[in-house]
């Protein structure tokens, strides 16, 4: 275990009630992220880019050290991944604002937590990790649970699908005892969905306030926007903004964004815009 301060759970209903949506900083601690994987992999890289993320406006830093995405990622073992962590974390949380530790693996985040991290997000939304809702209900912290798929499926109603998965989260924390006030829902964005399905489950984002729950949508440099506009993942800026804009007028508070700056601006001016009606 790292010997750190530890950061309390921050308080969302502050972070949430803002007129803008919180904007969550991405840290990849990995060689093969789909869109920065590399880049900062190197202890002081990873600090440099966090502090610039915060000084640009970022509300969270999430840290994830396994790539997540859904095609060409490569596994790694949970003391793999905490190798990456270690170096790093206690630098980070001593920068003073909310981290978040992205895994699927209730070993990896237990010990992230431990280290100070304040939030945990599992991609696989307590379904995958038999104890991750455990250790999620111990720690008392908020929790990011994501919708995912093994199986993309053209043919499915993918908004059903998403409230269908949601349920069944709920009663894995409910049973596991964490509070529904820390717990927040994220469809999922290219994940498990062509990208029509992506697309639709930005369209109707709404119908996720049927959970009472605040919503998260992370569309930053996701594929489904070069469906679209040809294009890789650093030319897609213009996509991720508009996806992220219109995910807010859905109801969305929290936006998780590799390019902070840009997304910060565009949503403060889209609500001091908005307050003007």
């Amino acid at each position: 275990m790292i010997a750190t301060s530890v950061q309390a759970p921050p308080d969302l209903a502050a972070l949430l009630a803002r007129p803008a949506p919180a904007v969550m900083g991405i840290l990849n601690l990995t060689p093969d992220s789909f869109s920065d994987g590399g880049r900062f992999n190197v202890p002081g890289r990873a600090l440099a880019h966090a502090r610039a993320m915060i000084a640009a406006g970022a509300d969270i830093i999430d840290v994830g050290a396994e790539s997540t995405r859904p095609y060409g990622s490569q596994p790694v073992s949970a003391d793999d991944e905490w190798q990456r962590l270690a170096p790093i974390l206690p630098d980070i949380v001593a920068l003073g604002v909310p981290l978040s530790i992205d895994s699927m693996k209730a070993s990896v985040t237990a010990r992230a937590l431990e280290a100070g991290v304040a939030i945990a997000n599992d991609v696989w939304g307590l379904q995958r990790d038999p104890d991750m809702a455990r250790v999620v209900a111990e720690h008392g912290v908020p929790v990011v649970v994501m919708h995912n798929r093994d199986d993309v499926d053209p043919s499915l109603d993918i908004m059903a699908d998403i409230a269908a998965f949601f349920a069944r989260t709920l009663d894995i924390a409910a049973k596991a005892g964490i509070a529904e006030r820390h717990i927040i829902l994220d469809p999922g964005i290219g994940f498990g969905k062509t990208p029509e399905q992506s697309m639709t489950a930005l369209a109707r984002g709404d119908e996720l306030a049927r959970f009472g729950l605040p919503v998260l949508v992370g569309a930053s440099r996701k594929k489904f926007i070069s469906t679209i506009v040809p294009s890789e993942p650093q030319q897609r800026l213009g996509g991720s903004l508009a996806a992220h804009l219109l995910a807010a007028q859905r109801g969305a508070k929290i936006i998780r964004a590799h390019d902070v700056a840009e997304t910060v601006q565009a949503l403060r001016v889209a609500a001091a815009i908005e307050d003007k009606r």
